[in-house]
């Protein structure tokens, strides 16, 4: 055998590379130096260098890398961490990529003992400058084995990952205590709920085994992170969206603490092991494991609290409904809102989910009114500098300005029977009087004064150091802009109420106007005081006048009991009229002679349509006892005297519009006493009428509506008074479009504020006026500005 013979097979067996072969045979120093001393010898050293990196980087290239994908073929779709059922119990899928790592470390480890022989061989003394690549052959190796596995990795490589790292926090979750319930899928009781193998041959110490020294291999090889870092991202992502959907519908208790404990006692410490090769104590050497740790803990605490901040903002709305039970989860969602800086999305998200919940055609306005006041408690104990308050609800406020029945709403339930979220508002005025002077606080600091904060986090920080609560009363008032519309609403509310008692007990009410008094003051509550005050004397002059010193209760057919009303303190009427019947007429005209004896130089201007009625229907035999209009009453007495009228001739009778006389006329229709015989005209029902009985057969597929009557109100509501009162302006628009042609709203605003600054009105109320001038043509409007019609 000749020398080079010799030498090459000498070579082949100190690099097996060289032949393509991936496992070496064991060989002394000794031989490597005597190998050395050959190649220099024969002067080849640079070249035997440049051969065994070439062979080394064609190997792993051609043979290393492909072999080790290969294992990487696509599954059958699986169940993600959330559902592993599919998994549990075939554990094959984990040891497949366990002996796919194993496989390339044991060829990764070759090709490192290759290069720390080449070292011995061909030390880099003898290797020239042009011929040396790398001043580090196991740095450079460890890039180029990197870069040529990565740049060959497969679609679908991270289905087998994910399925291995899925089973591994299986089983690192059941070993270390944690009862995820999802992952309690295994019905059989002979198997392990971790592994999902037979008992007697519980895989769970072999998969936690496999784990750690896989991690270890790849982490060694630096590709931890390239390979298994995005499963373990998406997993560790996963487990939390996991974790977070347990907490929803339970919005009574606080889940942030125990969600971090569960992230820094469970995913931390399972990431943990992975990177610190099965360790939870990360010595203070280790920078770089600390570094990624601490880099994870970050990005997962981050995801936590953005995760479970959207649960909580999905279900917002059940939230505020049920609030204050649902306080621990507003405060929740606050400390994650801090954390992640999400206010603007916060305030989006809120605001498209009240306006599609509440603001539509098919909502009541209480309802409506409801969902606002509960949204102004819950968003006021989340934001106390009302920064955020305000922008979520603003829609809500304009829809409400829209609405003509919201005031009456809102006085109803302040002021109402049952009990409201406005009523029990009211109710904290008696114990948190607002002061009414202007006088400033001694200790005033006027030099360290600043105006209210634009910035979100000043603006909470500055509020909750004062103590600051959301005025939900204040709020409320503000959809309108002032306190009169509401004060007058309630005036007419009151009044309401006022004339349909009949035992003259007004308690209640002055309860409520003395809380209302604490909120508005007593000067715009004076005319409700007034009432009141009615009604006590309008008790002690009827108490007179019907005794025995009155001397009215002698010959009258029935008792009669008059609210007397101070009519420039009253709300204002509507205009309706109706003529009694002479012997209801006569008893009036009686009881106004002995007011008019008893309260010298005064008399009574009676309200016919307004007050209460008790009076007894017989009819076939049946006698029963109603409560009615005056205007009901009368119907019943003109038809007790004449069986059939003519639509026209009552009307005429009674002093009635036809159509307000039909409307009033269905009360009786309802219950069965009145019938149209024909065209406008109505009789009262025979029993033994044959029509008679067909009517009560059509009467019962009727809807009942003699409610609408009762509910009818007697006074004009705040908003027509309202528009009345501004109407006196119209001249005064009139003279100044005639002077200066054409004017921009603001401009109109601010001259009429000069002539008639005893009025208080907003801007608002003055476009609705003008804009309704233009729907009849008494103005244009063009260019922003309004102008005189041209004749």
């Amino acid at each position: 055998m000749s020398n080079f013979a010799q030498l090459e097979q000498f070579l082949v067996k100190v690099f097996p590379v060289l032949n393509g072969i991936t496992k070496d045979e064991p060989v002394t120093i000794d031989e490597l130096k005597n190998l050395h001393q050959v190649l220099v010898d024969e002067a080849v050293v640079s070249f035997i260098y440049e051969r065994v990196f070439q062979q080394i980087g064609k190997t792993v290239r051609y043979t290393t890398v492909p072999q080790f994908w290969s294992h990487f073929t696509p599954s059958k779709p699986t169940q993600s961490a959330t559902n592993p059922a599919v998994v549990a119990g075939d554990n094959t899928r984990f040891f497949e990529f366990q002996d796919a790592v194993n496989e390339l470390y044991t060829q990764y480890a070759f090709f490192r003992r290759q290069l720390k022989r080449l070292e011995i061989v061909c030390p880099a003394s003898g290797i020239p400058v042009f011929t040396k690549k790398k001043p580090n052959e196991v740095m450079h190796f460890c890039d180029s084995f990197r870069n040529e596995l990565l740049a060959q990795r497969p679609v679908h490589f991270n289905d087998l990952v994910s399925e291995f790292y899925q089973i591994a926090f299986r089983v690192f979750a059941f070993t270390y205590g944690e009862s995820e319930a999802e992952y309690i899928d295994v019905p059989e009781t002979n198997q392990c709920v971790a592994c999902g193998v037979a008992t007697p041959s519980c895989q769970c110490q072999m998969i936690a085994n496999a784990f750690g020294s896989t991690n270890k291999h790849l982490w060694q090889m630096g590709l931890l992170n390239p390979i298994a870092g995005y499963a373990i991202d998406a997993l560790a992502m996963e487990r939390i969206d996991v974790k977070v959907s347990e907490t929803k519908e339970n919005h009574s208790e606080s889940h942030l603490d125990p969600l971090e404990q569960w992230l820094n006692t469970v995913l931390l410490q399972w990431i943990t092991r992975i990177y610190n090769q099965g360790s939870l104590e990360v010595q203070p050497e280790q920078k770089l494991v600390q570094d990624i740790i601490k880099e994870f803990k970050q990005k997962l605490r981050l995801h936590l609290f953005e995760s479970y901040a959207n649960a909580i903002m999905e279900q917002f709305f059940q939230i505020i409904i049920n609030f204050p039970l649902t306080q621990p989860a507003v405060d929740d969602l606050k400390v994650c809102l801090v954390n992640i800086k999400l206010n603007k999305c916060f305030v989006t998200t809120i605001r498209q989910m009240l306006q599609k919940r509440l603001l539509h055609p098919g909502v009541d306005t209480s309802d409506i009114l409801t969902g606002y006041v509960a949204a102004l408690k819950t968003l006021g104990h989340f934001d106390p500098s009302n920064v955020l308050l305000r922008s979520i609800t603003k829609p809500i406020k304009d829809y409400l300005r829209g609405r003509p029945e919201t005031v009456r709403c809102v006085v109803t339930s302040l002021t109402g029977d049952g009990a409201s979220d406005l009523a029990e508002e009211l109710a904290k005025s008696e114990s948190s009087k607002p002061k009414e002077t202007n006088d400033m606080p001694e200790d005033t600091d006027w030099e360290s004064w600043n105006p209210e904060p634009a910035n979100v986090a000043t603006a909470v920080q500055r509020a909750l150091i004062a103590g600051k609560e959301v005025d939900i009363i204040a709020m409320v008032v503000e959809i309108y802009g002032s306190k009169e519309i509401f004060v007058n609403e309630y005036r007419n509310l009151l009044a309401e109420r006022l004339l349909s008692l009949v035992d003259f007990c007004p308690e209640r009410e002055m309860k409520n106007l003395e809380l209302l008094k604490l909120r508005f003051g007593e000067s715009m509550l004076h005319s409700c005081e007034v009432m009141l005050k009615d009604i006590a004397d309008s008790k002690r002059i009827n108490d007179h006048i019907v005794g025995e010193e009155g001397g009215f209760s002698e010959d009258i057919p029935f008792k009669l009991s008059a609210l007397i009303v101070s009519s420039q303190f009253w709300p204002t009427f509507k205009k309706e009229t109706m003529d009694l019947p002479p012997a209801i007429q006569k008893v009036f005209d009686k009881y106004t002679k002995s007011y008019e004896a008893y309260k010298a130089n005064r008399t009574l201007q009676w309200t016919p349509l307004n007050g209460k009625v008790c009076i007894t229907i017989e009819n076939d035999g049946k006698v029963q006892e109603m409560q009615v209009t005056p205007a009901q009453a009368a119907i019943a007495i003109h038809f007790s005297e004449q069986s059939q009228w003519e639509l026209d001739l009552l009307a005429q009778k009674m002093n009635m519009p036809p159509i307000v006389l039909r409307k009033r006329l269905v009360f009786w229709q309802s219950h069965g006493l009145i019938r149209e015989a024909q065209e406008n005209l109505f009789v009262l029902v025979d029993k033994s009428d044959e029509s008679a009985k067909l009517a009560d057969q059509l009467l019962s597929q009727q809807d009942n509506m003699c409610e609408e009557e009762e509910v009818e109100s007697a006074m004009e509501s705040a908003s027509d008074q309202r528009e009345e009162e501004l109407q006196v302006f119209w001249s005064y628009i009139e003279a100044m479009l005639t002077n200066l042609d054409s004017l921009p709203l603001d401009r109109i605003h601010q001259m009429l504020k000069m002539f008639a600054s005893q009025v208080d009105f907003t801007q608002d109320e003055l476009k609705n006026i003008l804009q309704k001038k233009v729907r009849e043509h008494k103005l244009v409007y063009a260019g922003g500005v309004y102008q005189l019609p041209k004749s």
